[in-house]
C-alpha cells in the first residue's frame, strides 16, 4: 500500500515537472533594439533600454536583455539601429525570438511628442499592430509616455487619468503639479532690519529726549506659517503669516504680525509677497516747538492755550500703540537635499522713512 502510494506521489510529481517544462518553453521570447528618436538628452541606445524596460514591467513576453542582445549584435554582425519590418524579421530569426517591438519617440515643434510602437511576427514577417500617440511636450514624463505606448500595443489596462493628463491640454498644467514637489517655507525666520529717514533718527535721539538710544538697524525672529489656497502648473498662491520680535539684541522689545499673500514658483523656488503689517510701537502726543520735540503735557497751561499743532509720533516715554504699514517682499528658496532654505528681502515704505530687511529659514517641508 505505501508503496503504490509512493509511486501515485512520484507520477504526480513528473507530471508537475512536465506541465511546468511546457508552459515555460511556451512562453514567447521579443527583443528590442535601438529605438529612433531626437529628443534631447536621449540616444536611439538609452531609448532602446526604456523601451525594454517598460516591456519587462508591462508583458508576459520573454524581453532579450540589453547585455544579450549586445552580445548577439556583436557576434552576428547585427544593426541595432534597423527598424524596417524585412530586416527587422530577419534579425529576430537570428536571434530566434517571436516578436520583436520597434518605434520612435519624436518632437514636433516643441509642442509635442509623438510615440510610436509597432509589434512584428517573426515568422510570419507581418506587423501584428502600430500604434502612434501624441502627447504634449513633457520631457520629464518621457518614461510614462512609453509606459502608456507598451500597454496600448499590448492591449493592456491603461492608466486613462494619467494618459489624459499627458495627452489633453488643459489637463496639462495639473499633470505637471501632481509630479512637482510642492515648497513649503513654513519654519523659523532669523532677520535684520535696517530704518531710514525720521524712524532712523527717533532710534538714535537719547531717552530724554524720546529716542532710544540705539542704532536704527536691528536683529529680527520669528516664525513664518504658511496656508496654501491655489496650485497650478508650477506656481502656488499662498497666505503667509509672520509674527517677529525686533530689538532684544538692543533691549528692546518689539513684536509685529504680518501677513501677505504671495505667488511661489515650485521648480525655481522664486516667489513675490505683499500685504499688511502691524506691531506694537510706543508713541506719545506731542509738539514741535523751534524744531524740538515736546511731550503735549510739557506745555505751561499757565501761558495759555498751546498755539502748536499735536501731533502723535514714536517716542520711548510713551504708551504701546498698534502701528500700521505696508510690505512689498521678494526671495527664492534655495535647496539642498531634503532641506529648504528661504531667502527673503522686504521694505516697508512710510512717510516717516523706508524700512529695509532681509531674513532667512529653514526647514525641510515638501507637500
Amino acid at each position: 500500500m505505501k508503496t503504490q502510494k509512493l509511486k501515485i506521489r512520484q507520477s504526480f510529481f513528473v507530471i508537475v515537472l512536465l506541465m511546468s517544462s511546457v508552459f515555460s518553453t511556451a512562453q514567447e521570447k521579443i527583443a528590442v533594439l535601438n529605438i529612433h528618436t531626437n529628443l534631447p538628452g536621449y540616444t536611439p541606445e538609452t531609448m532602446g533600454n526604456l523601451f525594454r524596460m517598460q516591456l519587462i514591467k508591462n508583458s508576459d513576453y520573454a524581453v532579450i536583455d540589453r547585455w544579450d542582445l549586445n552580445t548577439y549584435i556583436r557576434d552576428k554582425n547585427i544593426n541595432p539601429n534597423c527598424n524596417n519590418t524585412i530586416c527587422l524579421t530577419e534579425i529576430g530569426k537570428i536571434i530566434g525570438v517571436d516578436k520583436m517591438l520597434t518605434g520612435s519617440v519624436e518632437i514636433y515643434g516643441r509642442k509635442s511628442i509623438m510615440v510610436s510602437t509597432r509589434l512584428i511576427d517573426v515568422y510570419t514577417g507581418v506587423p501584428l499592430k502600430s500604434d502612434v500617440t501624441e502627447f504634449i511636450y513633457n520631457p520629464e514624463e518621457i518614461a510614462s509616455m512609453i509606459d502608456i505606448a507598451i500597454c496600448e500595443i499590448l492591449d493592456k489596462e491603461v492608466d486613462q487619468n494619467l494618459k489624459r493628463k499627458l495627452t489633453d491640454k488643459n489637463d496639462f498644467a495639473s499633470t505637471k503639479n501632481s509630479h512637482t514637489e510642492r515648497l513649503n517655507a513654513s519654519g523659523p525666520r532669523i532677520g535684520l532690519t535696517y530704518l531710514t529717514g525720521e524712524h532712523a533718527n527717533r532710534f538714535e535721539d537719547p531717552l530724554q529726549k524720546g529716542g532710544f538710544d540705539g542704532y536704527p538697524a536691528m536683529f529680527q525672529f520669528g516664525y513664518q506659517f504658511e496656508v496654501q489656497y491655489l496650485n497650478e502648473g508650477s506656481f502656488q498662491a499662498l497666505f503667509e503669516f509672520v509674527p517677529l520680535i525686533s530689538g532684544l539684541d538692543q533691549g528692546l522689545f518689539l513684536p509685529s504680525l504680518t501677513m501677505m499673500n504671495g505667488l511661489r514658483n515650485n521648480r525655481s523656488g522664486w516667489e513675490f509677497a505683499f500685504g499688511p503689517t502691524i506691531s506694537l510701537n510706543r508713541m506719545s502726543y506731542g509738539y514741535y516747538d523751534n524744531g524740538e520735540w515736546h511731550l503735549e503735557r510739557e506745555w505751561n497751561e499757565e501761558d495759555g492755550e498751546n498755539p502748536n499743532f499735536i501731533v502723535k509720533r514714536i517716542d520711548s516715554r510713551g504708551d504701546f500703540t498698534v502701528t500700521s504699514g505696508f510690505v512689498f517682499a521678494f526671495g527664492k528658496t534655495l535647496k539642498s537635499g531634503n532641506l529648504n532654505i528661504p531667502v527673503n528681502l522686504y521694505v516697508v515704505p512710510s512717510k516717516e522713512g523706508m524700512r529695509f530687511g532681509a531674513s532667512f529659514g529653514y526647514n525641510s517641508k515638501n507637500r
